[in-house]
């Protein structure tokens, strides 16, 4: 039996279906994120798993205890840190960590000593004096995380906590966030609509749209084996072609990533690749760097193809409207259900 389980989870608002018989299992340690874009359900469906709203039908199960709305801390033991963090702003940093465990009547030395364990994982030792609006909104997430740890929760639920902080403190929390939970060992459901973060932090994703899971697996899997054309679409970017254009007439539509496409000289293609390798001419319309990669936009056919790759060089080697060739593996494409 799976550590979580979300069984047939059903719920509208106003006449509105916004979670469609939601299932889910997730085992013991691992971490699990819901995926998806604004209003697809995931917000709801965290609060449903926390037991601040009741589900019109299906259950969740934590631990082998059914979660229901209105149950006491307690009882459902679940850490939940908030998009806003919601820290009392007339409590110190220590005394927000230690509330859990004040309501628990945990004696004073052991409170003292349990926080400070966690305030030193989430290094902000040094800020237990301090109140909110005298820290950082990176030092603040860090005291909402430490709260909800150091209860030692059956599961933590982080509804968007990384949405507040600019993208420098971002990229150090969602790092720090993995770190701690895998020492802790404390199974996690993370909701975010941030690709990027779904695909470093977890180790399984829910994609949902429409209150519906279009896929469940792995980042792997989620991002080279997409289930659907929303999951492609969402997840990365792909180009959508033709089966005609590359070779493969039986299928109607073929997906490619543009890591997948290696950008050549036209006079260098014939000379390339594998025998079932797909080689395409085409002209060069557009190049932009992005960062540490760089991005090329191929038309070929009067169809625009995107090509990315490292960006190890100053720019194109290849100047606008010039023509050029594009290499395919064939098992690169991948065609998809609707």
């Amino acid at each position: 039996m799976s550590y979580v389980q979300v069984v047939n989870i059903d719920k509208s608002f106003q006449g509105r279906q916004v979670l469609k018989g939601i299932e889910l299992d997730i085992e013991k340690g691992e971490f699990v994120t819901l995926l998806g874009p604004s209003g697809c359900g995931k917000t709801t469906l965290l609060r449903i798993i926390a037991g601040l709203e009741r589900g019109d039908g299906g259950k969740v199960i934590v631990n082998q205890r059914e979660i229901q709305e209105g149950q006491s801390k307690k009882e459902q033991n679940i850490g939940m840190v908030f998009q806003s963090y919601a820290l009392f702003p007339n409590m110190t940093a220590f005394e927000n960590i230690a509330f859990g465990l004040k309501i628990k009547k945990i004696p004073s030395a052991e409170i003292r000593k349990q926080v400070q364990e966690v305030m030193d994982i989430l290094s902000i030792t040094g800020k237990e004096n301090n109140y909110p609006h005298q820290m950082s909104g990176g030092q603040q997430q860090r005291v909402a995380l430490a709260r909800a740890l150091v209860v030692k929760p059956d599961l933590l639920l982080l509804d968007e906590p990384l949405s507040a902080v600019d993208a420098k403190v971002r990229e150090s929390a969602r790092t720090l966030i993995r770190d701690v939970q895998r020492k802790m060992g404390i199974t996690t459901i993370f909701v975010t609509h941030d690709q990027l973060e779904a695909l470093v932090m977890s180790d399984r994703i829910v994609v949902i749209n429409n209150g519906e899971v279009m896929q469940y697996g792995t980042p792997e899997q989620i991002y080279h084996k997409p289930a659907n054309k929303f999951v492609a679409q969402f997840i990365g970017t792909y180009n959508f072609v033709p089966g005609t254009l590359v070779g493969l007439p039986k299928a109607d539509e073929v997906c490619i990533r543009p890591e997948h496409v290696l950008l050549v000289g036209s006079d260098e293609l014939s000379q390339m690749g594998e025998a079932d390798d797909i080689k395409l001419q085409g002209t060069l319309e557009n190049f932009y760097i992005l960062g540490n990669t760089a991005r090329a936009e191929v038309v070929v056919q009067g169809r625009t193809i995107v090509v990315d790759h490292l960006n190890r060089f100053a720019g194109s080697r290849f100047a606008l409207k010039e023509e050029v060739g594009l290499l395919i593996e064939k098992k690169a494409c991948t065609t998809l259900e609707s």
